[in-house]
């Protein structure tokens, strides 16, 4: 089997190098300015492109690869990507792995080990071809997870994009306390982790994803409000037994 990957960062160089370590496929990497004459023959192909890029990337395939191919992108945002359709056979996913560095150098083999990998089908019905992505998805190590593109969007928005924001934000708001720089330690530098994120990244999820993230900062403020209410230790015992449930 041949597999390409389009755009070697953090997760195109990782499934690259995870399926170079199998030993079992022939992999070809380019990046997205290259010559995708070396897509030809492929019968899965991952694209790792920025999301300003993807739906370009996915309309110049067509080009160059057969209408068997299986392709699949890597967004963080399914929606956008999920309004065409192709001459080949594309499954819109999005592995939830990752960390605040980017780049090829920053990318490894083990990345995917134990993530979610969430796969948003354009039908309900499970054909061979997701089967076959499935598959191989499940040999990088990662949890297939099935949902549609816009309960995807809406719970990234919760547990992806908004913290960054947030993040970012709580960076911005010591911005003029020369103390509170001072004074920041473990908590704050474990708390705001995700405002080193790849800035572009960061940028388009936003502007994609905007309307979701508003809806969720709006729950925030409500989750906040009420925590500060009567009965706060009640409610943080409750809170952290949710915290070890969900990371155990």
């Amino acid at each position: 089997m041949k597999i390409g990957v389009v755009g070697l960062g953090l997760i195109g160089g990782s499934i690259f190098k995870k399926l170079r370590t199998l030993g079992k496929y022939e992999v070809v990497g380019i990046s997205r300015e290259d010559d995708y004459t070396a897509l030809r023959g492929c019968d899965i192909v991952f694209v790792c492109t920025p999301m300003s890029v993807t739906l370009e990337i996915l309309d110049r395939l067509e080009s160059f690869v057969d209408k068997e191919t299986i392709v699949t992108d890597v967004c963080s945002l399914k929606g956008f990507v999920s309004k065409k359709s192709y001459k080949y056979h594309f499954i819109p996913s999005h592995p939830m792995a990752g960390t605040e560095n980017s780049g090829w150098e920053s990318s490894f083999p083990e990345l995917f080990e134990g993530a979610n990998w969430v796969i948003t089908p354009l039908n309900d019905s499970i054909n061979d071809e997701q089967k076959e992505l499935e598959t191989l998805i499940e040999e990088l190590g990662a949890n297939i997870v099935i949902t549609t593109p816009e309960e995807h969007d809406k719970a990234a928005a919760l547990i992806s994009h908004m913290p960054l924001v947030i993040a970012q934000a709580l960076c911005e708001n010591i911005k003029d306390n020369q103390l509170a720089q001072t004074l920041a330690s473990s908590g704050f530098r474990d708390t705001t982790r995700l405002a080193l994120s790849n800035t572009q990244m960061a940028g388009d999820m936003v502007k994609l994803n905007r309307e979701n993230i508003e809806i969720a900062l709006d729950a925030l403020a409500g989750s906040l409000k009420s925590l500060l209410e009567d009965d706060y230790p009640d409610k943080a015992e409750k809170i952290k037994a949710l915290r070890k449930k969900l990371f155990k």
